[in-house]
């Protein structure tokens, strides 16, 4: 049955269009316009939201679990209220996202990750994943935050070959040190396996991580955290981040991991374009406070904070909240706040279906209100229900 979706707005990267028709066939947009170019069909099933902004479907590159569930943990129903919590938060796609630990478990957790990626449900009205997200091993002993150093591994093409073996091909990004040996050559190797590398958990001087950056890296992982501070005379991975344009880079928009006035400094840095948003998000994400695991150990939460040993271990932020802190911190639009994690993280990991709303897209679509707040998702043309 084809579907009919009215609303008051509708978002394009470039553009607001007002009164939009939005028809949707057997999960894609066969057609898109105004009421006064395009009716309503009489044969169609007919959503009309007269007061909400139509957007694409929000999408997060970078999450370790939420509503309980941890990614790395073989908990199919967790998984399954997991992916209808992102869906919640407008979230219509995302990069289920490792942690470091014993070679074993990250074996074991890709793959059974890369199963579900294959044998994906689309009846399952929930968040969708679309690749994995491998943070750690190949990170530096000297920033990995909360990672276990002592599972820490020098990179080499064929432990990333074994990785994305176990992975049936469903590796779709990696987070990678560039200044520890061995790094710029899994980098370009990565890219020949169509892998897209990230720049992080890093203490690189500004030459090492743009040696990693001309190798192929397209972006960098949660900015400012976990990456030697930037200094006016030997700029670090910072300044390289910050000032080549080649480069995307995602950022923690919570108000924890970077202070609002730093998230202004990003977006000046990075603009419209190069900027993503990311939440980092944990299996607390959604949850009263307490203890909740991130990969192989506890992390205590409170408030909105999440630590380990007195570090900061992921968050629990949401993406609608990470876009409507960007309009409260940078005074951003909503439309240009919503690019920051619709198209933006769709062109990084080649997710070309996805991002935008055009003919032949993916009818990945969030419902919002002038605010920002999540009203209704659709996945795959299909409402998300409680």
């Amino acid at each position: 049955m084809k579907t009919c979706v009215t609303a008051a707005r509708l978002f394009t990267p470039t553009d607001v269009i007002a009164n939009p028709v939005v028809l949707i066939d057997s999960g894609t947009i066969q057609d898109l316009g105004t009421r006064s170019d395009l009716e309503v069909p009489a044969y169609a099933q007919h959503l009309d939201f007269p007061d909400l902004v139509v957007a694409p479907g929000f999408i997060d590159i970078h999450v370790h679990g939420g509503a309980g569930h941890d990614v790395m943990r073989d908990d199919p129903s967790g998984r399954i209220a997991f992916e209808k919590a992102l869906a919640k938060h407008g979230v219509t796609s995302y990069l289920p996202t490792t942690v470091t630990a014993s070679m074993e478990r990250i074996l074991g957790a890709v793959d059974r990750l890369g199963n579900i990626i294959c044998a994906e449900d689309v009846s399952q009205a929930g968040a969708r994943p679309l690749g994995i997200h491998l943070e750690g091993p190949f990170i530096s002993a000297a920033k990995c935050g909360v990672h276990p150093a002592e599972y820490l591994v020098s990179p080499t093409v064929d432990l990333f070959e074994r990785i994305l073996d176990a992975s049936g091909g469903t590796l779709r990004m990696m987070t990678i040190a560039p200044e520890v040996p061995g790094a710029n050559e899994v980098i370009r190797h990565a890219r020949e396996r169509g892998v897209f590398t990230s720049i992080g958990h890093s203490n690189a001087t500004f030459e090492e991580a743009a040696k990693g950056i001309a190798a192929g890296a397209v972006s960098a992982t949660h900015t400012f955290n976990a990456m030697r501070a930037l200094d006016h005379r030997e700029p670090g991975i910072l300044g390289a981040v910050l000032s080549d344009e080649r480069i995307m880079a995602d950022i923690i928009a919570d108000g924890v991991h970077v202070a609002p006035a730093v998230v202004q400094v990003f977006l000046k840095a990075k603009g419209i374009d190069r900027a993503v948003l990311v939440t980092d998000a944990i299996s607390a994400t959604g949850m009263p406070d307490g203890t909740y695991q991130l990969g192989p150990f506890p992390v205590q939460v409170r408030g909105d904070r999440a630590e380990f040993e007195g570090k900061l271990a992921g968050s629990v932020l949401t993406l609608d909240r990470a876009v409507r802190n960007v309009m409260s911190f940078a005074k951003w639009s909503l439309q240009q706040s919503v690019i920051l994690g619709t198209r933006n993280p769709a062109q990084l990991i080649g997710a070309d279906t996805k991002g935008e709303l055009a003919v032949g897209s993916d009818a990945d679509l969030v419902l919002l209100s002038a605010k920002g707040e999540v009203v209704h998702t659709m996945v795959g043309g299909q409402l998300v229900k409680d």
